[in-house]
């Protein structure tokens, strides 16, 4: 490139070219698929809630007592008394906070047994005696899937570390969510703190779908996608730790994303904006998720034999038992679908 100022060109301006329509911004198609999610979610309310028959019915209503309004409503006061008090305490390495876990207790514990009445299965059996990998489908835009699943499993092993749970760089960066993530124990998403909180005697909670399992539509709900470059099962290789597969059923409905604006994401430094039945529209209360009904299914440890660390640098066996991590953990999705009568239904 010249420094010449007297080169013509260098005082040209280039002319701006519109950008091409990208797949998530609106188009006429992207409006039917919004029609066609928003009726596919009254499907599933009139399942759940059909339409009284005439007469009296011959058996009691088994939501007479679900009122989510009032769900909702607690939950918002909830989450408005952790800010009540600024004081921290033990604050390791990776930035949680003891005293702000302790604060949220209440909250976290409200969500498990009350808002999400989460059907937890498979964990009893799981011995946490060594530091595990727990890897998971991603379910929804906010991480509320890593934070109940870390939750659940340090009240069935109060004595083991709290296990840490991986969040994308997109969404740990963003400033109004930072510090709480990572208060709440949320660790940026990269095989370098994987490996470090395995090391150091705590366990992890992995989303190797990463942003494609985020963006997920609600018409593609519970349809994995592909995982990313067999990262969790070299993870589990090099550090000779147990490699768990966990089905996430609920969490995607809790904020179902009708359609994702990828203009207004890249405008507010995101990957997209989604959009649901209540966000935008409602503002920040459209933020607070729906209190669906969740199954977590813990399967058996993936059997890696007598596999050396060696064998991570095997690409062809590294993408065999992705492929059949990624089997495991559909099953495990299907099953807990198979449970769930509805979207608000408990499970059999």
């Amino acid at each position: 490139m010249s420094g010449n100022g007297d080169d013509p060109g260098a005082r040209v301006l280039p002319f701006p070219v519109e950008p091409e329509a990208r797949e998530d911004d609106v188009t006429d198609e992207s409006l039917a698929a919004v029609r066609e999610a928003l009726d596919d979610l009254r499907r599933e309310i009139r399942t759940r809630f059909p339409a009284p028959a005439d007469g009296p019915s011959l058996r009691a209503n088994p939501l007479e007592e679900f009122d989510p309004v009032a769900l909702i409503e607690e939950l918002r006061q909830r989450i408005n008394a952790i800010g009540r008090s600024s004081r921290t305490g033990q604050v390791d390495e990776f930035g949680m906070d003891d005293a702000a876990l302790e604060r949220a207790r209440p909250l976290l514990d409200f969500l498990l047994e009350s808002y999400w009445r989460i059907d937890v299965r498979g964990l009893d059996g799981l011995a946490l005696d060594a530091p595990t990998l727990f890897v998971a489908n991603r379910s929804g835009f906010l991480p509320y899937d890593g934070l109940m699943l870390a939750h659940a499993i340090h009240r069935a092993h109060p004595d083991a570390p709290r296990p840490r749970f991986l969040v994308a760089d997109w969404l740990i960066t963003q400033p109004f969510l930072q510090p709480l993530i990572t208060r709440l124990g949320g660790v940026r998403a990269c095989r370098e703190n994987a490996e470090r909180l395995l090391q150091s005697g705590r366990s992890v909670v992995a989303f190797p779908e990463g942003v494609k399992g985020a963006a997920k539509v609600f018409r593609d709900r519970y349809r994995l996608k592909r995982f990313a470059r067999g990262g969790v099962i070299r993870v589990a290789l090099e550090n000779r730790v147990p490699l768990v597969p966990v089905g996430v059923v609920g969490a995607e409905e809790a904020h179902p994303i009708l359609f994702r604006s990828g203009l207004a994401g890249r405008l507010l430094g995101l990957p997209f904006l989604p959009v649901t039945p209540t966000f935008p529209w409602l503002g920040p209360l459209g933020a607070l998720p729906l209190p669906t009904k969740w199954v977590l299914l813990f399967g058996d440890a993936l059997d890696l034999g007598e596999r050396r660390e060696a064998d991570a640098a095997d690409a062809l066996l590294v993408s065999r038992l992705t492929e059949e991590l990624r089997g495991r953990i559909q099953s495990l999705v299907d099953r807990g679908l198979a449970m769930r009568p509805s979207v608000w239904g408990e499970t059999g």
